[in-house]
């Protein structure tokens, strides 16, 4: 038995509980896994209040760091004793101990720490496909990252910093403000005090951009539209402040041609290879020291229900974890 967080019906964090779960052992190509550290996500959030459905009761979390502790049969390339991190498999990271397909999980590189790795494979990762892969940002760009003192935002600002890039973004205080520029952002807008698309066009002299992602959806949606130049990427991959409501696609051919996507880290990591490659990309950065991840908060693994409270509320900086 093991010690997991779950939820039996949808609704707040009130809904989440610990409770006494059977693990059992690895069958073919499954590996056993005792957490060290477990990462704290918005997409949680959306699990738990059922934006994102799932079968009831269910378990909870994307992202962990731990120690193999067995190994099924046909596994040959993970063994007992190896640190591993993941941000792919079903839900259920919340917990002391579970099982996991090996194809799953990337072997964390020596000098990068269990709590590091739990608090960048998720965030990370989708920094990745972000900056590397929808839009590849180079030397010259300018961009905008929305919430750029949370989690993924730090990491997009260092990222496409080391790129060349020149980075805009939004923030809801002057602390994150401070934060965000410490990690290689170059302008930040108080959303809560300034129009964040007059201060663009501001800064852009009126250029406008060829990029914005977007983590806050109903909120940013029609503003980040027209700052974008013709031809311009949104990127949409969350909705903090809720949905995007019913849009007419002919928005799109109005302000310039603008491309529009809503990605999740799922499709693109969607094989061992691409999710290989990609951890590697990230790791790399890590270690050169270009990107730095940063945890700001630690619960216990049985205050997850503060976690997320602390999370929603926006009282939260750059990365969290829980400790089992």
């Amino acid at each position: 038995m093991t010690k997991a967080i779950r939820f039996h019906q949808t609704g707040g964090p009130e809904v989440l509980k610990l409770d006494d779960v059977d693990v059992g052992a690895p069958e073919a190509h499954q590996i056993l896994v005792r957490h060290t550290a477990i990462g704290l996500n918005y997409i949680d959030t959306y699990h738990r209040s059922g934006l994102y459905p799932l079968p009831l009761p269910s378990m909870i979390g994307m992202e962990a760091a731990g120690v193999v502790l067995a190994t099924g049969p046909d596994v040959n390339d993970i063994k007992s004793g190896d640190r591993i991190a993941y941000a792919c498999p079903p839900p259920g990271s919340y917990c002391e101990e579970r099982l996991i397909d090996s194809d799953k999980v990337v072997v964390i590189p020596p000098g990068v720490s269990d709590d590091a790795a739990a608090a960048m494979m998720l965030k990370g990762l989708t920094a990745q496909y972000l900056v590397r892969q929808i839009h590849k940002v180079s030397s010259g760009d300018t961009i905008l990252i929305h919430a750029a003192a949370g989690g993924v935002g730090l990491i997009v600002c260092q990222w496409a910093k080391a790129l060349g890039a020149t980075v805009i973004g939004t923030v809801s205080t002057e602390e994150k403000a401070v934060l965000a520029r410490s990690n290689g952002c170059d302008h930040t807008i108080l959303y809560t005090k300034e129009d964040f698309l007059e201060r663009v066009l501001d800064i852009t002299d009126g250029a406008k951009l060829p990029v914005v992602f977007d983590s806050i959806g109903k909120d940013t949606f029609e503003k980040s539209l027209d700052c974008l130049r013709p031809l311009g990427k949104m990127v949409s991959f969350g909705q903090a402040s809720g949905p995007i409501p019913p849009v007419d696609l002919g928005v799109f051919a109005q302000k310039g041609s603008l491309f529009f996507t809503r990605p999740t880290l799922f499709n693109y990591a969607d094989t061992a290879s691409n999710l290989r490659a990609m951890s590697e990309d990230l790791f790399r950065v890590v270690a050169s020291g270009e990107v730095k991840i940063q945890i700001d908060q630690k619960f216990a693994l049985s205050e997850a229900r503060s976690a997320h409270e602390a999370l929603e509320s926006r009282k939260t900086t750059a990365s969290t974890i829980l400790i089992p």
